[in-house]
């Protein structure tokens, strides 16, 4: 496995951990909001800054993608 899938893996993981869900239940969401190829794509950004950040960044992604699907 690449190093991009190893953190992706890694970052799925700790995000599910700080929203309370399962891993399954956030690349679902991710899945439904087409987001998941762009979080992914934005490892040279996440995997070098706290994961707090990423965190943030994810949910900001998540929120605008959310808005525009109840559009």
């Amino acid at each position: 496995m690449s190093k991009e899938s190893d953190f992706f893996l890694y970052l799925i993981e700790r995000y599910a951990e700080y929203k309370n869900i399962s891993a399954k239940e956030v690349l679902e969401k991710w899945d439904q909001l087409k987001v998941t190829d762009l979080i992914y794509d934005l490892y040279e950004i996440y995997h070098s800054e706290r994961l707090e950040n990423a965190f943030a960044d994810i949910d900001e992604i998540v929120e605008k993608a959310d808005a525009q699907l109840q559009q």
